[in-house]
């Protein structure tokens, strides 16, 4: 029999040899470092993974920020704070880009740092040595003086909440000049010292009345403020009633504790902000934010409450596309993505987990996709009954609870391929930590794709990592897209690629468009 290494299949000759490996060390593609910084810009949470520890990955994102050029570490950066709405990775990438181009830097400062929140962590970063810099510097330090001078008393009193560093730890590092006897005593107030009442501005006057007892109506200060004080019903209600989109889904448990929602009209006042278009769209809501608050909602909440969350969740994937032609999503449910979305940062681990996020990708598009077939998969495809007409919530909740094991991404593949399925759009959702199909030549995935193109040849397929590691199971061309993230912008972007509307390095192509 001839040598069967050297006389493959002409199927298999077409795979390109898959030269890398996974975190499993099984065989994969390597991503280059544009694309790899553009994926990990879309997903990475600088958080310790299920396969990579946070100091892996910063180590990583060092590497790739430094074989691309600062303009594209700058876009990376504007890309991945205005589209992506991601944290620590955008302050990162700007950290590394004052080294590398402190004149580039200034430019796209003021639109990355957009919040006092990523001011302090642009700090931390810069000040901690991880990028190359144990100071801040002349430019950084002239870009953050220059972001202080722009705000209002009202951004820079909320800005006093948070630590490591503070604000106040902030203020003494660039030494801002006040431009206003006003602002110079706000200075002196967060610093600490002594200041003439009469020079402070209104809301820290209002904040210190409140706090001695001499004004019972509760001002408009940032909630941190207020929660070490002691609070009644009336104090947390009024509280309640202006609180942000954001703060409102992250505290209704704290709210029903305080009982704000024995007050009936404070329920539909909750509920009806919970549910608002143009709040959801106004707070950049990610749709498994919605889901997270769902699953801790207490028993103690409305169920008007967790209603409004569930319409809240219909409006958050409302750019999810209806697709022309037979669509298989695949959700991975094996071991690996019972590990926490965003990873594990000691204190503020999110319970979302990356299986509850492939389950919502993947409920989302049935809901708009009646016809769609879920196929979840680990080393083989699990079995799981859904309904269209089940709201994203329920199908997602079924489908996270199901799986563990091995990872086989080519599995639902194989199985289409058995039953000689027809179909136009394959999505997959995953790490793409694919073992347990090892292959000698290429991967089992892009093996049992070639097989799937063969008898439908316009298909195309995406696969969606939700981790950021450096490796895929399926190399881009021009009906394979890679995807990094989890945001709602996903949705839209597998229905530019299924409509043929959308190149495979996407990523790098939305990128490379931003404008500094």
């Amino acid at each position: 029999m001839a040598n069967t290494s050297l006389f493959r299949s002409f199927l298999g000759a077409l795979l390109p040899g898959a030269h890398a490996r996974n975190e499993e060390g099984a065989p994969a593609y390597a991503l280059n470092a544009e694309q790899s910084l553009a994926q990990f810009a879309a997903t990475g949470c600088l958080n310790t993974t299920f396969y990579a520890t946070d100091a892996r990955q910063l180590e990583d994102v060092t590497t790739w920020a430094g074989r691309v050029s600062p303009e594209f570490v700058a876009k990376t950066a504007l890309y991945c704070r205005e589209r992506g709405h991601m944290k620590d990775m955008p302050a990162v990438l700007l950290a590394l880009l004052s080294r590398r181009d402190p004149k580039l830097m200034d430019r796209v400062f003021d639109r990355v740092i957009d919040s006092p929140r990523m001011l302090r962590t642009f700090v931390q970063i810069v000040r901690s040595g991880a990028t190359g810099r144990k100071s801040l510097g002349s430019a950084p330090k002239r870009c953050v003086r220059r972001w202080l001078e722009a705000q209002t008393d009202v951004t820079i009193l909320s800005a006093s909440v948070g630590n490591n560093p503070s604000l106040a730890d902030v203020v003494r590092m660039v030494h801002p000049k006040p431009a206003t006897p006003g602002r110079e005593a706000l200075y002196g107030y967060l610093l600490g010292r002594t200041a003439s009442p009469d020079t402070l501005p209104a809301l820290v006057r209002q904040f210190e009345a409140f706090k001695r007892g001499d004004n019972r109506d509760v001002p408009d200060v940032p909630f941190q403020m207020l929660t070490a004080l002691s609070l009644d019903r009336q104090a947390w209600t009024a509280i309640a009633r202006r609180a942000s989109w954001q703060m409102t889904r992250m505290n209704l448990n704290t709210f029903a504790r305080h009982g704000v929602f024995e007050d009936t009209a404070m329920v539909d006042v909750i509920a009806d902000r919970l549910r608002d278009h143009s709040e959801i769209s106004r707070a950049r809501v990610f749709p498994y934010q919605l889901l997270a608050a769902f699953r801790s909602a207490g028993k103690g909440l409305p169920g008007a409450i967790r209603n409004a969350l569930e319409d809240a969740m219909e409006h958050a994937i409302a750019n999810v596309p209806a697709i022309d032609g037979q669509v298989y999503v695949c959700p991975d449910v094996s071991g690996s993505m019972q590990s926490p979305i965003t990873g594990v940062r000691k204190g503020s681990t999110t319970a979302v987990r990356c299986v509850d996020v492939a389950a919502l990708v993947s409920a989302a598009v049935l809901r708009r996709n009646p016809t769609a077939e879920v196929l979840p998969f680990e080393v083989d495809v699990v079995p799981v009954e859904l309904s269209a007409r089940d709201s994203v919530m329920t199908n997602a909740e079924r489908l996270a609870a199901v799986g563990g094991g091995g990872t086989a991404v080519s599995a639902p593949l194989a199985r289409l391929n058995a039953r000689q399925a027809a179909g136009d759009l394959v999505i997959v959702v995953s790490d793409c930590e694919s073992w347990a199909d090892a292959a000698s030549h290429g991967t089992a995935t892009m093996r049992e794709w070639q097989t799937f193109r063969a008898r439908n040849p316009r298909a195309r397929l995406v696969l969606i990592d939700l981790q950021p590691y450096r490796t895929t199971q399926a190399a881009d061309r021009a009906d394979i897209l890679n995807v990094g993230g989890f945001s709602d912008q996903v949705f839209t972007v597998i229905a530019e690629f299924a409509a043929g509307r959308l190149r495979a390095d996407h990523w790098v192509g939305q990128i490379d468009a931003v404008s500094i």
